[in-house]
């Protein structure tokens, strides 16, 4: 391709909407141009990353037996309803009438449509394993759409869903997309972590998230250095310390802390750690209980697992009224001592002795608090967020935080789909099997934008080989010197012959208005060609992401580089 007939519209200037560097760069990059909030044109550029990305999905999917079909993004109400959906989604679903004013929804997922497809259509479990799968443009119409690609309300994905006769067979199917997906990431050239998951508003008893790791991400992720397990912030286990209650030591003394609200103020004025202060949270559950939650000073509260302690779907701290009302007191000098509620603790609250807490009167605290003695807890369970440092579950080794980008997410769903939609099959003795289920997706724009977080600098994008737009950018010097043109167009032709990706600068610029162009769109490798290199027969051969320059001779140029990407992207 040559840049003279490419639509490749770059901006010296970086948008004043885009916050984060993959937005700011696709748009000066001439990716991706804003039609209205959260909606793309993806321009020629980028739409050929996201082909490349596409292309390598299908081929691993493909690889582990998934079948490619394409589901419309029209879905009519009544399946939504059926599943039980339709209400409980929320706004993000894009609801509307026909002519004939029948309701409709934009797809932001198709487990009802695929689950219907199969019902209708799979009679015997000899049909069974299935597996299928489309790409296709999805519609979540976010509250607030941000950050380009990342967080867009109209959006390209690949979503696959497995049908088996029984949880074995699902566990299989799991076990191969889990698979395909460590492959997927892995030919994009990413840096990435699969980590545990909570099922969310999908449903499902387990989940993996595949984060690709980068500073700007929005998701904290959990792994440990000495083994592979890696879990999001909110699923993450804390291992329970081997630690029994340590006896008193000192008696409890209610103790004046004027204005100490914090944990941090009431351990600065009483000359304590924070790891020293017991906090009492109240909390309000959907299902109308209020309860006491402990936790060590210095911890945060993880919602997800107290959720899933309780059984319940959420969660929140109560108001100052509520808590006035239960304790006698405003947040902040609440404690466990003669509370007159249902009190669970953290498991690190079990090690503990000697402790301060709120003493339920206004500035005031009580020093000197034990376990037992002075209050009772009636379980222990792991309630907080990990931390770095901590000990993985696993191994023993020792955790670490990262930051992360979600680009893909695979479910074992088991048959709550099925279930409320009635699709089952025949099994060998002629009885109705309610099937089980999988659901697995991956953002592919979303990828491409993550790509970028992870793989820039000052200059522009650095694009891994496997996904970038082209191979090699061939920059030409001076087009008007004949003899230049001549040896460019040369390789130029050479190299697509041989099957490489290449865009062809010729246009009649400035060369440093070229190579900042050349930095900002982020080619991987880059072909100089200038009439000093050529007095000696040769180009100067520039890896974008290594900086490193050489001339290489012209004879060997094509070939060279057609091997550097070969290694890289295995074609």
């Amino acid at each position: 391709m040559r840049y003279t007939e490419y639509l490749l519209p770059t901006l010296k200037e970086t948008p004043s909407d885009a916050e984060v560097v993959s937005h700011q760069l696709m748009l000066r990059a001439g990716m991706i141009r804003k039609l209205a909030a959260g909606i793309y044109n993806y321009l020629p550029l980028g739409l050929r990353s996201i082909r490349k990305v596409e292309k390598i999905i299908r081929e691993e999917m493909d690889r582990a037996g998934a079948i490619e079909l394409l589901m419309p993004m029209v879905v009519p109400a009544e399946l939504w309803e059926e599943s039980g959906r339709w209400d409980h989604y929320g706004k993000e679903l894009l609801r509307f009438s026909d002519r004939k004013d029948s309701p409709f929804c934009l797809g932001p997922t198709h487990e009802e449509v695929i689950t219907d497809l199969v019902r209708n259509t799979v009679r015997s479990y000899r049909q069974l394993p299935l597996n299928l799968y489309q790409i296709q443009g999805k519609f979540r119409d976010e509250i607030r759409p941000r950050f380009g690609l990342m967080r867009g309300r109209e959006f390209i994905m690949k979503d696959a869903y497995s049908f088996d006769l029984d949880e074995a067979g699902a566990d299989v199917a799991y076990e191969k997309m889990y698979q395909a997906y460590r492959r997927i990431f892995e030919r994009c050239g990413l840096k990435f972590r699969a980590v545990e998951a909570d099922t969310g508003n999908i449903g499902g008893s387990s989940s993996h998230e595949f984060m690709v790791l980068a500073a700007s991400g929005e998701d904290a992720i959990v792994s440990c250095g000495q083994c592979e397990y890696a879990a999001n912030i909110e699923k993450a286990e804390v291992a329970l310390a081997e630690n029994r209650t340590p006896e008193p030591a000192a008696d409890m003394v209610k103790v004046s802390t004027p204005g100490c609200k914090s944990i941090n103020d009431v351990s600065s004025f009483l000359d304590i750690s924070p790891e020293c202060v017991v906090k009492t949270l109240i909390v309000q559950t959907d299902a109308g209980e209020t309860l006491a939650v402990l936790l060590q000073g210095s911890h945060e509260l993880n919602d997800i697992k107290l959720c899933r302690f309780l059984g319940c779907n959420e969660v929140t701290l109560a108001t100052d009224e509520v808590v006035s009302k239960v304790a006698g007191v405003l947040p902040g000098y609440v404690g466990p001592v003669g509370l007159p509620l249902r009190i669970i603790a953290d498991h690190a609250v079990r090690g503990m002795s000697d402790f301060a807490v709120g003493a339920n009167e206004s500035d005031m605290h009580c020093v000197g608090v034990n376990l037992g003695r002075d209050f009772d807890v009636e379980c222990f369970a792991d309630l907080r967020s990990a931390e770095a440092g901590d000990i993985c579950p696993r191994c023993g080794g020792v955790l670490e935080i990262w930051r992360g980008i979600e680009v893909g997410h695979v479910f074992k769903l088991g048959t709550k789909y099925s279930s409320a939609l009635k699709a089952t099959v025949l099994d060998d003795n002629g009885q109705d099997r309610v099937l089980f289920m999988g659901c697995y997706g991956i953002g592919v724009g979303r990828t491409v934008a993550a790509a970028i977080e992870q793989n820039h600098d000052e200059n522009g994008i650095i694009f891994p080989l496997p996904i970038a737009p082209f191979h090699v950018l061939v920059t030409v010097v001076n087009p008007r010197e004949e003899e230049v043109l001549a040896a460019a167009e040369k390789i130029y032709t050479e190299l697509q012959d041989l099957g490489v990706e290449v865009l062809l600068d010729d246009r009649d610029e400035r060369p440093g208005s070229k190579f900042k162009d050349a930095d900002l769109i982020g080619i991987p490798l880059r072909l100089t060609v200038g009439a000093r290199g050529l007095k000696e027969n040769a180009v100067e051969l520039q890896e974008r992401a290594a900086g490193d320059r050489r001339m290489i001779p012209l004879a060997e140029v094509s070939a060279l580089v057609r091997d550097m990407v070969v290694t890289a992207c295995g074609f």
